[in-house]
């Protein structure tokens, strides 16, 4: 028998994060396309973080967990993954264990399968205490990230050594995969990467690969994945595929049957969704994925596209756009200073912000930000290699460090229930204790049917209103019209109740699947 391949869709979380800057899908988008790619058979639907649920509070003044019920609700074939930095919510510094406990027990409660634990330093003894806090709290299935970069620390045998942490721990974990979010994996890299991880790991732990077609290697990497092991690919659906995205699941699903592997994918389907946001991009003029031209140099700076961007743009404005080679040097040495840390969110921001500084200033660190103090102190984790004793010396020395070198506090769920309300429930707890007061009072304001800011989404009694109806099987035909709203839902064959709404936005009743 051919070997049988299956795909995770990431165009909901990441995909939607790489190309539309995490806020161009809202619950109502969500709840538009949830039917359809039900239908197409993926392993998993890679859904949210804790910095998605951030951005549905700030930007869109939605409850996070109504649109984790909701797609619930509307997916029930298919399992949802949180994934999440280790021992992080939110904030890019370790959590309180009281805080990623609560996060767990509450994704779990509202119907996330799949917990994904990725430590962006690949620091396996965080990420292990955050798998086990997971596994306690009821997680279906838990599954370990091994982030990978390009450096002198970033070996096959730096991998081998954290593969072999996670297999020591195998009872925690369901599966492990290689996260390449900068797109710097090769073809070449793949033969030795992924035999060397399979022997660490062993015959009974899957592994799945993840990687960003932003030097458009991606494609060709999963192809040589599969053949020497890999069981499962993650894609996404265009328009938000290619680019600084992952593979497209139609060239990928093509690729991969031509080569004789059987791909659990039904196709069909998933064009609306494609279309559907398609129509999304147009209306809100949201980019378009599309191949990257292949950049040697970026092997060498690893600098993501967005961060191109904004550096020419803070150089231009000062007038110093002849320096922008200057500051990619600087921004090489400086990463080497440092430890190599992996140049993904904050690491490339902290490097990028220290290595401008230094070109601006009259000496090197003369100004050091205080994410890169923190970084130094260890607060972020230990770094991949030493950080050069000149720089942390220099570093440690500033006032400032000795003002920040402080121990993170540790409160109990009762200490953080007295400081935040005892009587409110753990959702609301969670995020008043991440989010700004008036962002999360905005939020409750238009859940409880107050007028929003801004948004476009459903308000909290509707959104109650489909899955209470979803919920009931019996139900095939709902209908409902209440001055000037026009609600109508549908089943057929089985599929959960769909939902074309007369409101901008939706989809034409004819064109939903149920």
């Amino acid at each position: 028998m051919a070997p049988r391949i299956q795909l995770i869709d990431v165009t909901l979380r990441d995909g939607n994060q790489s190309l539309w800057s995490a806020i161009g899908i809202d619950t109502r988008t969500i709840v538009d396309v949830a039917p359809w790619l039900d239908r197409a058979g993926f392993k998993c639907i890679d859904f949210t973080t804790s910095t998605h649920m951030a951005i549905s509070v700030r930007y869109h003044r939605e409850d996070p967990y109504e649109k984790i019920r909701l797609a619930r609700q509307l997916l029930p074939n298919t399992p949802l993954i949180f994934m999440t930095t280790g021992m992080r919510f939110i904030t890019w510094e370790p959590a309180p264990r009281a805080i990623i406990r609560l996060a767990m027990r509450i994704m779990v409660r509202h119907g996330i399968r799949r917990i994904q634990i990725v430590e962006p330093m690949n620091n396996m003894s965080a990420l292990l205490e955050a798998a086990r806090i997971a596994r306690e709290e009821g997680a279906e299935q838990v599954v370990a990230g091994l982030v990978y970069s390009i450096s002198p620390v970033h070996t096959d045998e730096f991998y081998v050594r954290c593969a072999e942490e996670l297999a020591r721990e195998r009872q925690l974990l369901d599966t492990v995969y290689i996260k390449d979010p900068s797109g710097l994996l090769t073809p070449e890299r793949v033969e030795t990467i992924v035999p060397a991880l399979r022997r660490a790991l062993g015959d009974d732990m899957p592994l799945e690969i993840h990687s960003h077609c932003t030097m458009g290697m991606a494609p060709l990497c999963y192809l040589r994945a599969v053949q020497l092991g890999v069981q499962t690919v993650h894609t996404a659906i265009p328009p938000l595929a290619e680019g600084t995205s992952l593979p497209s699941i139609y060239r990928t699903v093509a690729n991969l049957r031509e080569l004789g592997f059987e791909v659990d994918i039904e196709l069909e389907p998933l064009t609306e969704v494609s279309e559907y946001l398609q129509r999304l991009a147009r209306r809100k003029k949201f980019p378009v994925g599309r191949p990257l031209e292949y950049d040697v140099s970026y092997y060498r700076h690893q600098v993501p596209g967005g961060m191109i961007t904004t550096l020419q743009r803070h150089l231009r404005e000062v007038g110093a756009e002849h320096r922008f080679d200057a500051v990619l040097e600087e921004i090489v040495r400086v990463r080497a200073e440092l430890g190599y840390p992996i140049m993904v969110t904050p690491y490339s921001q902290l490097v990028a912000t220290q290595a401008l500084l230094n070109i601006e200033s009259r000496e090197r660190y003369e100004k050091v930000p205080d994410e890169v103090i923190k970084y130094v102190l260890g607060r972020f984790g230990p770094p991949p290699a030493p950080i050069d004793p000149w720089v942390k010396e220099r570093v440690l020395s500033l006032p400032r460090a000795r003002e920040l070198d402080v121990p993170l506090p540790e409160p109990t769920l009762e200490e953080l229930r007295r400081t935040f309300g005892a009587t409110i429930s753990d959702e609301e707890l969670l995020l008043r204790w991440a989010l700004p007061g008036d962002q999360v009072d905005a939020a409750l304001a238009r859940k409880m049917g107050h007028p929003a800011p801004t948004g476009n989404s459903l308000t909290h009694p509707i959104a109650q209103l489909i899955a209470e109806v979803a919920r009931k099987p019996s139900i095939s035909y709902f209908h409902l019209e209440k001055d000037g709203f026009r609600l109508t839902l549908r089943r057929q064959n089985g599929l959960p109740l769909s939902v074309p709404a007369s409101t901008e936005g939706s989809v034409p009743h004819d064109r939903h699947p149920a």
